[in-house]
């Protein structure tokens, strides 16, 4: 069974930085996408950015230049370097792993969510 543990969300001020982290334990296959989520109070959830195990990564337009994604596949951890925060980022932020069988088949993690909560 997979488990995800995220750490580092917190309370910063406008303009400040956050880095979130994500390990996963268990037994993962070798291809996978690890990547972050946020939800706000009355909107769903949104991609944030997403890494594949071969390193390609996706951003979301509105974090694109800010934020920071990057991983440890030998610790199978997956970070999220938030710079230049802005109150509209203030979300819970939700670390989802998707591994992928050698039949393609796609099993979907999601972690418990750390709250980030950007001040103006």
């Amino acid at each position: 069974q997979v488990q995800l543990v995220e750490s580092g969300g917190g309370l910063v001020q406008a303009g400040g930085s956050l880095r979130l982290s994500c390990a996963a334990s268990g037994s993962i296959f070798s291809i996978n996408i690890m990547g972050w989520y946020r939800q706000a109070p009355g909107k769903q959830r949104e991609l944030v950015a997403l890494m594949r195990s071969f390193g390609s990564t996706n951003y979301a337009d509105s974090v694109k230049g800010r934020f920071t994604i990057s991983r440890d596949n030998a610790k199978n951890t997956v970070y999220l370097q938030m710079n230049s925060l802005k109150p509209e980022d203030t979300a819970v932020y939700y670390c989802n792993l998707k591994a992928i069988d050698p039949s393609a088949r796609v099993y979907d993690y999601w972690g418990q969510g750390t709250q980030v909560t950007v001040s103006s």
